[in-house]
């Protein structure tokens, strides 16, 4: 009977922990099956929202630098506007004469020169707070009356100077407490940098267009861009820059003014293909405080006339690299050059030091130094090195288009 009782407590008790073993293992499979059907509802429920985190990346930081960069200079880029009184003869002026027959029944003829007005539109960059504004000198070239446009508020304003050798020129306009823009060094720039240009491409409706792109290419020389540009040192960019935008700002990724937006190469279309040009604002602001200070620029002067030695050319003057320096192809008598002692085909290597590229290199060069700066020259001779030193004379002014670009 013992045994008996024994033997069903024992039934018992296993009986009891086999529930309890059940109802653990049973509850943790509820609450994994109840898990696993809630991940699947929250991934496969058609129609569901989904939160998914905000993706971090070098991308937003630029685009939130552009943001901020377009901010901070847009107020100092401005609208140039241009009106230029054309004055045309009326061809029946000499027929009638003073006949009263004729002017009564065809009034309006023989009265004499016709006046139309031509309307113009660039861009400007703000440089001081008392209302100095960089400028293209083709945007402001012959006008008869100039408006500046400022926060929709226009301005009068004046010509301080201008320098059609390099398409700058300064304007200032009487105000006070401008926004002003910050200048970058051009030099120091490598072809792949971010920039954006800024302007009023084609109307005034356009007003602070804001593109972006990169460094093309720089030292861009040689471009027939028409005038008589014969500084030329360009920036390259696919910043998308238009009629109207001539005189406006490129900046860097610190929004440092680097370069004056100036032409395009438009192609056969006429419209833009993503090759715009800017001239460099070390040169830019050379330019510009010479205007400044004293209404025009004051450049060095050697005397000669230089182009790049060809390969036909290098080999008879005995160059061991083909393309580099300039050869003078013509000496002026009476000039620095000429006093100094060079002679014709004489290869120009380096200029205090620094190698020459090419003769546009030499040009901008000695255009640089002040007259009076003396500055040696490491020149070729008969395939022999010599160093000649050279007091600079003040360079005369352009004479017009047919002067030579390669004039130094």
């Amino acid at each position: 009977m013992i045994r008996n009782n024994k033997r069903s407590l024992v039934v018992v008790f296993s009986i009891c922990i086999g529930i309890f073993v059940g109802l653990v293992i049973a509850s943790n499979f509820s609450w994994t099956q109840n898990s696993f059907a809630d991940s699947e509802a929250s991934v496969l429920t058609p129609g569901a929202p989904q939160s998914m985190p905000p993706i971090k990346s070098d991308l937003e930081a630029t685009s939130r630098a552009f943001v901020e960069i377009a901010k901070r200079v847009t107020p100092t880029v401005v609208s140039i506007t241009s009106e230029k009184v054309i004055k045309v003869r009326d061809p029946f002026s000499n027929f009638f004469g003073k006949d009263e027959f004729f002017k009564r029944f065809f009034p309006g003829r023989g009265q004499g020169d016709k006046e139309f007005r031509q309307n113009g539109l660039g861009s400007g960059i703000i440089v001081s707070a008392d209302g100095y504004i960089l400028t293209n000198y083709h945007v402001i070239k012959d006008a008869d009356q100039l408006n500046v446009i400022i926060d929709k508020k226009e301005y009068v304003a004046r010509v301080v100077g201008s320098d059609p050798e390099t398409d700058i020129a300064v304007v200032h306009i009487d105000a006070q407490n401008l926004p002003t823009i910050r200048l970058g060094d051009s030099d120091k720039l490598e072809v792949g940098e971010l920039v954006l240009a800024i302007g009023s491409p084609f109307d005034l409706s356009l007003q602070h267009t804001v593109t972006s792109g990169i460094i093309s290419a720089k030292g861009r020389s040689n471009l027939s861009l028409g005038g008589n540009l014969t500084y030329q040192d360009f920036i390259q960019t696919d910043a998308a820059i238009n009629p109207g935008n001539s005189g406006g700002a490129l900046v860097n990724i610190r929004g440092e003014l680097i370069g004056i937006n100036t032409a395009i190469y438009a192609g056969n279309g006429g419209g833009n293909v993503g090759i715009g040009f800017a001239i460099p604002i070390s040169l830019a602001k050379e330019v510009m405080d010479d205007l400044i200070s004293g209404g025009r620029v004051v450049r060095g002067y050697l005397g000669v006339g230089v182009n790049t030695p060809d390969a036909e050319l290098s080999e008879a003057l005995k160059l061991k690299v083909v393309g580099g320096g300039a050869v003078i192809v013509e000496l002026v008598h009476g000039t620095p050059a000429h006093k100094a002692g060079l002679k014709k085909y004489d290869v120009i290597i380096e200029v205090e030091g620094k190698k020459i590229e090419d003769h546009q290199m030499l040009t901008n060069l000695i255009a640089s130094f002040n007259p009076g700066d003396e500055v040696t020259l490491k020149i070729i001779r008969d395939g022999k090195v010599a160093h000649k030193t050279v007091r600079l004379a003040e360079r005369p002014s352009a004479n017009g288009a047919g002067e030579p670009v390669s004039e130094s």
